[in-house]
């Protein structure tokens, strides 16, 4: 995978995370609109929050509403998280995800959802090590790992654990900066792309987005982000 990214000489420089508008507006290291670029063509992203932020899971749903599509569904993994319960209209594709889910994972239960095929695992090794097995058996899709901020570290270092290409961390810069510079460094060092999530996203938002039913005009992640996360060749 490329590692090629804009960076900014700024007095706060966190790499490829752009903080404010996008790189055409011009501005770096200012808090502004929206939110900050994002790591490129990852298969696996984790999801957390830093500081106490709230917003992180509909984030991460949000995120695996935008890379699913009629022909693959991404993955929904949930650290921790309550089992999902499958949704009266789900895609064709989250149907034959949760059987692959199924029948490799029996003790679990998956559940598609929309356009998404959630899974809930265990905040502790064995489910981390599900979360992995649950990764590999979406190959070629995107999986979305959400964590809470102290199961991010345990995630990384899982040796049987699903293999993060990137982060999204949701946080508020007025309360966290100095968090957040500490959470991008060690995220960058590890090798990952990585994006700041600066406001929470709307409730009925989050709300469509936990139904794995967020279209592309339903108030989302803009679409400048998602170029950089998912490769979507989106218009505009």
């Amino acid at each position: 995978m490329s590692r090629d990214h804009a960076t900014a000489d700024t007095a706060i420089n966190f790499g490829p995370v752009v903080l404010g508008g996008s790189v055409g507006d011009g501005v770096y290291g200012i808090p502004a609109k929206g939110l900050y670029t994002a790591p490129r063509n990852g298969t696996v992203v984790a999801v957390t929050s830093v500081g106490g932020a709230e917003g992180s899971r509909g984030a991460a749903a949000a995120l695996s509403c935008a890379g699913s599509g009629l022909d693959k569904a991404a993955l929904l993994i949930e650290v921790g998280g309550r089992p999902p319960r499958p949704t009266l209209i789900a895609s064709a594709s989250a149907h034959r995800l949760e059987e692959r889910l199924a029948a490799r994972l029996p003790t679990l239960r998956p559940a598609a959802r929309g356009e998404v095929c959630h899974l809930s695992v265990a905040a502790d090794e064995d489910g981390i090590a599900a979360a992995g097995v649950a990764a590999m058996v979406a190959r070629g899709a995107l999986a979305v790992v959400h964590v809470a901020p102290e199961m991010l570290q345990p995630l990384l270092d899982a040796s049987a654990g699903p293999r993060p290409d990137a982060a999204l961390l949701r946080a508020d810069l007025t309360e966290s900066r100095p968090l957040v510079a500490l959470a991008v460094e060690d995220l960058l060092r590890r090798g990952l792309w990585v994006a700041v999530l600066k406001r929470r996203l709307g409730w009925v938002t989050e709300r469509r987005a936990g139904f794995g039913a967020l279209g592309s005009d339903s108030g989302g992640l803009p679409e400048s982000l998602l170029r950089r996360i998912l490769d979507l060749g989106l218009d505009g």
